[in-house]
């Protein structure tokens, strides 16, 4: 009987560590969210994730043209929410291919690094840039709600 209940024991503590890892989530707090970038880019990869997605992408001006420091382009990444919260609204690899153009307003990293925590709408323009730039008046709205990856 002791043993029993010492492996029922040793049974709920696991269920509970894997539980309690099912439900682990990172904070924001390395994000300032009191500052918002809105920025264009061109994907370059898309990094889908359980918990997050990632949008890695080089930034692009009005034109379509490449932002460059250096003479090299601009990288920047955002984190969104999770890949099923991306795909319901039409965000996947299939449909938001290499070489599209795209518009993020994202919390960016504190430390200054190019990466941010999307927050707001993702404004999708195709394979080429649209006559006035990337918004939402010339591409395709894919949220109608707050899309933040909190």
């Amino acid at each position: 009987m002791r043993a029993a209940c010492a492996v029922a024991g040793l049974l709920g503590i696991i269920f509970f560590v894997l539980a309690e890892r099912g439900r682990a989530h990172h904070s924001f707090a390395m994000y300032d969210q009191s500052v918002t970038k809105t920025m264009t880019g061109k994907l370059t990869r898309y990094i889908p994730g359980a918990n997050h997605a990632q949008l890695i992408f080089d930034v692009v001006d009005n034109d379509g043209k490449p932002m460059l420091v250096d003479g090299k382009p601009v990288h920047w990444g955002v984190e969104t929410g999770s890949a099923a919260a991306m795909a319901r609204n039409g965000v996947t690899p299939k449909t938001f291919p290499l070489g599209t153009i795209f518009t993020v307003t994202l919390f960016p990293l504190r430390d200054g690094r190019n990466f941010g925590a999307m927050t707001g709408q993702l404004i999708k323009c195709g394979n080429t840039m649209p006559k006035g730039g990337c918004n939402k008046d010339t591409g395709e709205v894919l949220t109608g709600r707050n899309f933040s990856a909190q």
